[in-house]
């Protein structure tokens, strides 16, 4: 059985390389999920592409990585606590079912993890989203980094605006349990067919994957669960963006998110920015998941087939 700690540094090693890598495609991201074409203090990008190009020649690679200490921070540290909470709940779920996770026992424990995690990150990432979205021409004080950004939105908001959006991130724990969830029934299938195929009995299910596999495993979760979610996540960046100067938020909660977005936008506004996000994320979670499998493989030569 694996070891908890080992499966939290490997995750949270995996979480760190993935946002080095893919950041500037977080705050591409971002920008044009907040931007409904009523909002003054940002500017307009054509497409992924085009934002990319817009930003680094006003803004340079500061702009790309705007955010970037909370992004690594907040990944590094939901990753690791994710998979530490979900091999937990894996194994009491295990206990009561003589050893064997069903998909719905799978299902239950990344929501659970997802659910824990979400409580314990959700002010990282509301930082990380109002830094990625100061511009040149943002008409409030920036903040100057990360520990300006907790102590104004205290000061200014109170300690419960760092729980903003908290409403839709957790029903984006639903992205992890779906991703987590399909990552490890699509391994178990791969493996069972190699297994077969290869008439190797008892083997280390280790032994049967490499990178390519982990690679496009977790791509193809992971895109799964975006197409399923993509909304909840516009609507949590709207809910986070930071107040004008009068001290008003521009959307007062989330069923106002959803009535303005729509009224607006349309199915559409739902889906800003998803070119990037996929960009960003299937690679993204190939790279989690070959850096998380190839480090517990490093920690914990012994993988259980669970």
């Amino acid at each position: 059985m694996r070891n908890e700690n080992a499966t939290a540094g490997a995750a949270a090693a995996a979480g760190f390389t993935a946002v080095v890598v893919m950041h500037p495609l977080d705050v591409v991201r971002t920008r044009f999920q907040v931007n409904d074409g009523r909002v003054s203090h940002l500017p307009s990008y054509k497409n992924t592409a085009h934002a990319v190009f817009t930003i680094t020649r006003s803004e340079g690679l500061r702009g790309l990585y705007a955010g970037f200490l909370p992004g690594v921070l907040g990944s590094s540290i939901a990753w690791g606590l994710y998979f530490f909470f979900y091999d937990k709940a894996k194994k009491r779920y295990a206990r009561n079912s003589e050893g064997k996770l069903s998909p719905g026992f799978h299902l239950a424990s990344a929501a659970e993890a997802g659910s824990l995690v979400c409580l314990c990150t959700n002010p990282v990432w509301l930082v990380k989203t109002r830094l990625q979205l100061q511009t040149p021409i943002h008409q409030i004080r920036p903040y100057s980094g990360l520990y300006d950004a907790f102590r104004t939105i205290m000061r200014e908001e109170g300690v419960s605006a760092l729980y903003k959006g908290i409403v839709p991130s957790l029903f984006l724990v639903s992205v992890g349990a779906i991703q987590i969830t399909a990552y490890e029934q699509l391994r178990k299938v791969v493996v069972d067919f190699k297994s077969k195929r290869i008439t190797i009995h008892n083997q280390n299910p280790d032994k049967l994957l490499n990178s390519a596999y982990y690679a496009v495993l977790g791509a193809t979760s992971k895109l799964a669960a975006i197409l399923l979610t993509y909304p909840f996540q516009v609507i949590r960046t709207r809910l986070q963006q930071r107040p004008s100067d009068d001290g008003v938020p521009r959307y007062m909660g989330t069923w106002h998110v959803v009535k303005e977005t729509a009224r607006f936008e349309g199915v559409r506004g739902y889906y800003k920015g998803i070119t990037a996000n996929l960009l960003r994320n299937a690679p993204a979670s190939s790279i989690i998941f070959i850096v998380y499998e190839n480090v517990l493989k490093y920690l914990k030569p012994s993988r259980r087939n669970d």
